[in-house]
């Protein structure tokens, strides 16, 4: 995610009005006794949203089909979640924000439900499910989708300025339109079948399978066979203008502009430019598929959506390099926890100097001491955690202090291992999760360094200007 800043730190094009493990983790589930069924847990276990997610099943696929009708603003879903259980389960929890559930069925059998707190639905299966069984659960439901939370990140259902909608948000936004386990701990496949009036069209992530129109409505039909997070999922539905090429490799460029939108064809023409360029520094590009979804919308983010990320109607060439940029951090290595999130944005906002540095020809530590000038007296950005942050916080400072911070931990342990540490991390967690103590304990390692402890501390969890030490390391000493 890039946000919209009142305050440019990066000495770059400046924004208007405002800013921008190995394998898959299984959610946390309940303590049982060996063969002795039992509900799985109603959260994933991330301390700051306990929450959040669900326990007793891994999440396998996604294939969501859904009808809506621009005008009256109706979503009708029928979604089919593909899991395998992690426990003997009599009951298991999906999360799904507002809309009215008309049945749900369990491997081809109606199964009870109930739906608690905010967006809990419990379902009880007819049959206990056991430990390793794959089992299909579909859910069928109608509504008009949610607009979601306030402030930065608010997720969920947007309507745009030309009638359609789209969907965006961090760290929720899949459950205000369809049944899931929202965490990033649990990813899965997905794939989206979308039919709208004619005249109207959509775009979604991953590989376009199909699309056909035939008695007043088009169907389509988008699959992203390389697992997401269930944030990084999005459907948008408007009168958009394609273009359509292919990466080098062979891998769909697809950028759609909605009505309004036509203006960035020439930021989104850099798009190949700058996927080339960040696999020069990340390793080979990790998805299916790439482009934009460019909304008219003056939303105060652009995100990362999984293989296409969608942007406001102000993005720049910056704000699409950082966006691309999570798709090797943030999607291919997604967090465990939200407190992890410095591991997405601080990496990401740094790639925008990298970018300027390769192809603009900056002086990266002339940057650095110009920010570090303006921005000595900021009470707000060096108070903010970059790491352990609480929640709601998680965001505050990542995209500023964060690129400072990037920048002197390179000049710490030197442009040799920083920069192979920076390629080798997203092959070694590819399709993954991983926390930020791990990459502090790579980077170390990448440096032959046991010394690093207070130098992250200071940075990462310190909220006070970091002593001259940590401040001015290497080259940034004068």
């Amino acid at each position: 995610m890039r946000r919209r800043q009142y305050l440019v730190l990066c000495g770059l094009v400046p924004l208007i009005i405002g800013c921008s493990p190995g394998g898959p983790d299984a959610p946390a589930s309940d303590t049982t006794q060996p063969g002795v069924a039992s509900a799985g847990a109603p959260g994933a276990g991330d301390p700051a949203y306990p929450n959040d997610g669900n326990g007793g099943y891994d999440a396998l696929g996604y294939d969501v089909s859904i009808t809506y009708d621009p005008p009256a603003q109706r979503l009708d879903g029928d979604t089919t979640v593909t899991a395998t259980a992690t426990q003997d389960l009599n009951r298991f929890n999906l999360d799904l924000r507002g809309l009215d559930v008309a049945s749900v069925e369990v491997d081809g059998q109606q199964a009870q439900f109930t739906r608690e707190s905010d967006f809990e639905l419990v379902i009880t299966p007819a049959q206990t499910l056991a430990t390793g069984q794959t089992f299909k659960t579909r859910v069928r439901y109608s509504g008009v989708p949610g607009t979601g939370e306030e402030g930065l990140g608010a997720g969920g259902w947007h309507p745009s300025p030309s009638g359609g909608a789209y969907v965006v948000g961090q760290p929720h936004s899949a459950a205000y339109w369809y049944p899931v386990n929202e965490t990033p701990r649990d990813k899965a496949t997905f794939r989206v079948t979308a039919r709208v009036p004619e005249g109207w069209s959509v775009v979604s992530g991953g590989v376009e399978e199909q699309t056909a129109t035939a008695d007043g409505w088009t169907t389509s039909t988008w699959r992203d066979d390389t697992p997401v997070a269930s944030y990084l999922t999005t459907v948008a539905i408007d009168r958009f203008t394609f273009e359509r090429s292919t990466l080098p490799d062979g891998k769909p460029l697809v950028n759609a502009y909605a009505p309004g939108a036509e203006g960035q064809r020439s930021v989104a023409a850099r798009t190949a430019e700058a996927v080339e360029f960040l696999a020069s520094r990340f390793g080979p590009y990790p998805q299916t598929a790439t482009g934009g979804i460019y909304t008219d919308d003056r939303i105060g983010y652009s995100l990362e959506t999984q293989g296409r990320p969608t942007y406001a109607n102000w993005a720049d060439l910056e704000t699409v390099v950082h966006e691309l940029a999570h798709q090797w951090y943030g999607n291919s290595v997604s967090v465990r926890d939200w407190s992890d999130v410095c591991l997405n944005e601080c990496v990401a906002s740094y790639s925008q100097w990298l970018w300027a540095e390769a192809k603009e020809g900056a002086d990266l530590d002339e940057q650095y001491h110009s920010t570090l000038d303006r921005t000595r007296e900021s009470t707000r950005l060096w108070s903010a955690k970059l790491h352990e942050a609480t929640a709601g916080a998680e965001f505050d400072g990542v995209y500023d202090k964060g690129i400072l911070a990037m920048h002197a931990l390179r000049r710490t342990i030197g442009d040799e291992p920083f920069a192979a540490a920076l390629k080798e991390w997203p092959a070694l967690h590819k399709d993954g999760n991983a926390t930020w103590r791990e990459f502090e304990a790579f980077i170390a390692e990448k440096a032959g360094r046991t010394d690093l402890a207070p130098f992250f501390d200071a940075w990462f969890r310190g909220t006070t200007l970091p002593d001259d030490e940590h401040l001015y390391p290497g080259s940034l000493r004068r």
